[in-house]
């Protein structure tokens, strides 16, 4: 079951299948938020690369919230309230084709912020955006993000770099999927999601790899299958142990070290 947060004061519960049915906007809904009073420990890579007087600046915007797996910040068309910068939470972001089907075209981590269109102008989602990681991020009102995004500072040029960087990965993943095997986009998903989540071991059903991929739960179950029979892996129950980092990485296409690379590459300031 998956856990897509509060409508009015009930928590709803759905099956996983159901979690891509576009139920109305949930993005401030079942998120726990408390705001930031001091300076804390800068998880999100991007902000800990702010100056600090810069960041502490910004510090009485930023709210601390808690982000449940499978829980929906954005759904396509939604007005973006909110962006968020993940601590050690992941978010997808999905093309949804008849609000059923959909396929993960990008991927926000601690190394970014999701809503980047509110930097770019544009102040409603193109796609869906969807909890992959249970974990803490800060968020900002989008008001503020813009009004501070404008001004010509480190966060604007920051922000430009990290548009770059996403649509680098949402390029190559879209190509990916179109022209690699299952096992290397696997591979190369299960990289990216490990860089992000700083463990070994995640959460990860069938369904929601299946709706990752854009393939069947046959698919996913033969290629997730030869992973553990490599040792890549261990895989039960709905989760994930990386046991072989550096032989995913040779399963992997060359897709994930050019994205990795990019995103490195920005935060290291080069």
């Amino acid at each position: 079951m998956a856990m897509l947060g509060s409508i009015g004061h009930e928590t709803h519960f759905l099956p996983l299948c159901e979690v891509f049915s576009f139920h109305g906007p949930t993005e401030t809904k079942g998120i726990a938020v408390q705001s930031v009073k001091q300076k804390p420990l800068v998880a999100n890579r991007l902000l800990a690369a702010l100056p600090t007087k810069e960041y502490q600046r910004l510090l009485p915007e930023l709210e601390q919230v808690t982000l449940n797996f499978a829980e929906i910040i954005y759904e396509p068309g939604q007005k973006i309230r909110y962006v968020y910068f993940p601590s050690d939470s992941v978010v997808s972001l999905l093309a949804a084709e008849n609000h059923h089907a959909t396929l993960e075209v990008g991927m926000i981590g601690n190394e970014g912020m999701t809503g980047v269109s509110v930097f770019m102008g544009v102040d409603t989602s193109s796609t869906l955006a969807l909890v992959q990681g249970a974990g803490a991020a800060v968020r900002m009102k989008s008001a503020v993000l813009r009004v501070e995004a404008n001004q010509v500072n480190s966060l604007h040029r920051l922000l430009h770099l990290y548009t770059h960087s996403l649509l680098t990965q949402m390029s190559l993943s879209s190509a990916c999927n179109r022209f690699h095997t299952l096992n290397s986009r696997l591979a190369r998903w299960l990289l990216m999601t490990h860089d992000r989540i700083g463990s070994d071991e995640f959460r990860l059903t069938q369904e929601f790899m299946s709706n990752m991929l854009g393939v069947r739960r046959e698919g996913v179950n033969k290629v997730a299958g030869h992973l553990q029979r490599e040792k890549l892996i261990s895989y039960s129950r709905g989760h994930v142990t990386v046991l072989n980092r550096s032989g995913l990485e040779k399963v992997s296409c060359d897709c994930y070290s050019t994205i990795r690379a990019e995103s490195e590459s920005l935060l290291n300031g080069n």
